[in-house]
């Protein structure tokens, strides 16, 4: 079932989290944290509607990083129902698709529930001081891609975010899978 998220609760704080790669390696919120903005994402191996956007995804996130914005993905689906979201899927997805970014496993969801994550995609960003300026959805895309030309709204809005602190006004909530959340 599709499930939108809410809208942008502007200057909501990121909360923190220390979660760990595929490998077992821990992330914080620090170490992620770009100079010039943070992207959060909460994806997962299995949904369609990332599936759709994947690639674009790892070429938005490489081209923000190298405007001084942090990017990381996070995924907190219940593994024992969805095995392919596993931590060794993750580590294959990452490789897959080229990530630049840390792909961390939400064992406990705590983080999920921390950020009120509500589906995947589902999209984060903060300006540099750590307020949420965008929750919005990453293009036109739902369960399979956008035109290519696609206006990149995400991108863009990160882009502002960088250069002004502050995120777009007008913003479209993302679309995709419910998290799925352990019983």
């Amino acid at each position: 079932m599709a499930v939108t998220p809410p809208v942008c609760d502007f200057g909501a704080p990121a909360p923190d989290f220390l979660l760990p790669d595929p490998d077992g390696h821990p992330f914080s919120l620090s170490q992620i944290a770009g100079t010039r903005g943070t992207l959060v994402m909460f994806i997962c191996n299995h949904c369609p509607y990332v599936q759709a956007i994947i690639d674009r995804i790892a070429r938005d996130a490489a081209e923000l990083q190298k405007l001084g914005i942090g990017v990381v993905a996070i995924s907190a689906n219940d593994v024992t129902e969805y095995p392919q979201d596993s931590p060794e899927h993750m580590a294959i997805e990452a490789r897959k698709h080229g990530f630049t970014f840390p792909y961390l496993y939400d064992q406990s969801q705590d983080v999920a529930r921390a950020y009120d994550a509500q589906c995947t995609p589902d999209f984060f960003g903060y300006n540099a001081q750590l307020q949420l300026q965008y929750r919005g959805r990453f293009d036109s895309s739902r369960r399979t891609a956008a035109e290519s030309d696609a206006r990149r709204e995400l991108f863009e809005a990160m882009v502002q975010i960088a250069e002004t602190g502050q995120g777009p006004r007008e913003q479209i909530a993302s679309m995709g899978c419910s998290i799925k959340w352990r019983s």
